[in-house]
């Protein structure tokens, strides 16, 4: 009989302190790759930054790509060609939260950083706080709430059930959603990552031919995962540039 022994999901989001231990500094392994998600991100775009040429290859080919798609696939899609100056704030969001993700797929490393909750809900409250402070630069801070809570075409009658539904989704719900789906998402893939990861190597132990299917199954979802983590990074910056493009421009 063939013995799995899953470590306890403790052990998968938890790491205990290397530096600065039971202090408000304390760095452990997720501090470290994230430093590590921003070193490379910043890297990335200093190295293509480094050599321009009409004519870009290479890594300036890929930096290049990587702000085109941000700005031409969700800043005009969602803020228009107002939301271009935007362009740092979003680039910088979307490459840092895609290279935590995939940052965890590293084999030895396997840990999505943003597994754990302190990051996202850290980058929610950013956008947060962006978004509020955009809507009551752009409309006044009566103005901003007022848009907010009594958005145009709804029946007078059921602004009774709207206002407090429009006002909670601002200030609660929706940096509460970034925060939990990017957490939820990077969590669930990862213990579905380790699960099979357990499963393929007590078989292994037993035959080889056993860890084949499985194996297989591991190295499909470690795929599939790539496209997660890229997708969750476009979801998180989409809802951002929407949030901050609807309190520059509040419906009439």
């Amino acid at each position: 009989m063939i013995a799995l022994e899953f470590p306890p999901v403790s052990h998968l989001i938890e790491w205990p302190d290397v530096a600065f231990k039971d202090t408000l500094f304390a760095i452990n392994k997720v501090v470290l790759l994230m430093f590590l998600g921003t070193f490379l991100v910043a890297a990335l775009f200093l190295a293509a930054a480094r050599r321009r040429s009409l004519v870009p290859t290479g890594v300036q080919n890929f930096a290049e790509s990587v702000v085109e798609f941000v700005q031409e696939g969700i800043i005009l899609q969602t803020m228009g060609r107002d939301g271009l100056p935007w362009t740092p704030f979003l680039l910088t969001l979307f490459t840092f939260i895609a290279g935590l993700n995939l940052i965890g797929l590293v084999p030895v490393i396997q840990m999505p950083v943003n597994a754990r909750m302190a990051i996202p809900a850290m980058l929610a409250v950013l956008v947060w706080l962006i978004y509020n402070a955009v809507g009551i630069k752009h409309q006044g801070l009566f103005g901003y709430f007022k848009s907010m809570m009594f958005p145009p075409g709804v029946p007078k009658a059921l602004y009774i059930l709207v206002a407090p539904i429009e006002f909670v989704s601002a200030i609660f719900v929706r940096p509460l959603s970034l925060a939990v789906r990017l957490f939820a998402n990077m969590l669930a893939g990862h213990l579905i990552l380790v699960s099979f990861a357990v499963i393929t190597a007590a078989l292994f132990k037993a035959t080889i031919v056993g860890a084949v299917l499985p194996g297989a199954f591991l190295v499909g979802l470690t795929a599939f995962e790539v496209l997660v983590a890229l997708l969750q990074a476009y979801i998180f910056t989409i809802l951002a540039a929407v949030y901050i493009g609807g309190a520059m421009h509040p419906e009439h």
